[in-house]
């Protein structure tokens, strides 16, 4: 992304300026697509469904952006950041990307195994002492359940690919969780470091013995607090110097600077007569406390904030094998052990076809998915009804930032992908 369509080099900061106003209000007449193997007049095609979504009252708006080859193929901002001051969306509005913040979290574990500071195979408990001996909660047949000795220790590599056990706190031992105040995925209210959250968890009745299935759930915030204690910085720290400032994602953050709260995309709800604006602040279902809360826990689980742009910088960098504009973040080896299937024999419970690896699901059969894409497709999404993925056959990566939840009688996700696909014409 630090080349305009025609190839021509500029600096990032004209870059963004032309990346703007180039794409914001119709972003297929430009020629671009074609020069990348796709069809701008397919495109449009996208375009006028994402607007139905919009004017049909099924979504406030979001932002498209379609990278190939490594250069712009589409980007468009649509509908409203805010629908009742009628403010339009625009593409460089920031979105609250929750579970897409595991995928850079990811990144810096790797980056700390390159370092030498810790291997993926290591037990948890050699870092996070708490973690040396844990319990799970077993189903018994009095609707009740027995708390017993994990069968082995968590690794990081467990946590990794989220065969730790570990969910997110609505399992058979709920009632321990919910007294303990620790389910669902929303942390940025929390007024305790993520470390003192990881601790306590730790001491809970896990979902499932380790290794045995996949469990959605703190498994990356734990990562998160690993990457404390291992580089003896906080997250929001590591993560900047490793990651955010080398790919310059500069508007990439836990907590919002009060000079970029007007460009906050505002969350809406989906209802029975289309939808409405979430609670302010509200606890995962809401606007959430990103601006004005305590700013002390960061979720490397679902706690950041970010733009379409940033995060395809940081997509496009694994495409790359690791690097982005002339930097390296990571090994072309790491990118490789982490988009790949790390779930062998265990089965992905939510869609057919498809792997996990270490930070990203994973496209392994086609027709048993059912969808369009490529076997080896990597990518993931949101609460706040974002997603993602990159195709590396296809040198293809797509952001689609929304701010929708509980997103209900919706298929935007699927029109995304195939429209995005039917455009491909080399």
């Amino acid at each position: 992304m630090n080349r305009l369509p025609n190839g021509i080099s500029i600096n990032r900061l004209t870059f963004v300026a032309l990346f703007i106003s180039l794409t914001t209000a119709q972003p297929f007449r430009s020629g671009r697509a074609e020069a990348v193997g796709m069809s701008s007049k397919r495109l449009e095609i996208l375009t006028h469904q994402m607007e139905s979504y919009a004017a049909n009252n099924q979504l406030s708006g979001g932002v498209t952006l379609v990278l190939r080859q490594g250069k712009i193929a589409y980007f468009d901002a649509f509908g409203f950041r805010d629908v009742e001051s009628g403010d339009l969306m625009e593409s460089d509005d920031i979105f609250r990307i929750a579970s897409q913040t595991k995928a850079i979290i990811s990144v810096g574990i790797m980056i700390l195994q390159e370092q030498g500071k810790l291997l993926l195979k290591d037990p948890m408990g050699k870092y996070i002492p708490e973690f040396n001996k844990t319990t799970v909660a077993v189903p018994n047949n009095n609707d009740s359940y027995d708390v017993v000795e994990a069968k082995r220790k968590i690794t990081i590599r467990d946590l990794l690919n989220h065969t730790a056990g570990i969910g997110y706190g609505n399992g058979p031992a709920k009632d321990q969780w919910e007294k303990a105040e620790i389910q669902g995925w929303y942390f940025a209210h929390r007024n305790e470091p993520i470390l003192d959250t990881v601790k306590r968890i730790a001491k809970l009745p896990m979902d499932a013995h380790p290794g045995n299935r996949f469990v959605y759930g703190y498994n990356t915030d734990i990562l998160g607090a690993l990457i404390e204690v291992v580089s003896g910085q906080s997250l929001d720290v590591f993560i900047r110097k490793n990651i955010l400032d080398p790919l310059q994602m500069d508007d990439t953050h836990f907590y919002l600077p009060s000079d970029k709260s007007s460009r906050l995309a505002t969350v809406y709800s989906s209802s029975d007569s289309g939808i409405e604006k979430a609670p302010i602040p509200g606890l995962g279902i809401g606007q959430g406390q990103y601006i004005s809360g305590p700013r002390k826990s960061f979720s490397g689980g679902a706690g950041l904030l970010s733009t379409a742009e940033d995060y395809a910088t940081f997509l496009q960098m694994m495409l790359n094998g690791g690097t982005f504009n002339k930097k390296r973040i990571i090994s072309r080896k790491s990118v490789e052990l982490m988009t790949v299937d790390h779930l062998r024999s265990i089965q992905f419970p939510w869609r057919n076809g498809t792997g996990f690896g270490l930070g990203f699901s994973i496209a392994k059969d086609l027709g048993e998915r059912g969808t369009l894409g490529t076997v080896g497709e990597f990518g993931w999404g949101g609460a706040y009804h974002s997603t993602y993925w990159v195709d590396p056959h296809e040198e293809l990566v797509v952001v689609y930032f929304t701010q929708l939840i509980p997103a209900k009688g919706i298929d935007d996700h699927g029109k995304l992908r195939a429209l995005i696909y039917q455009a491909i014409i080399n």
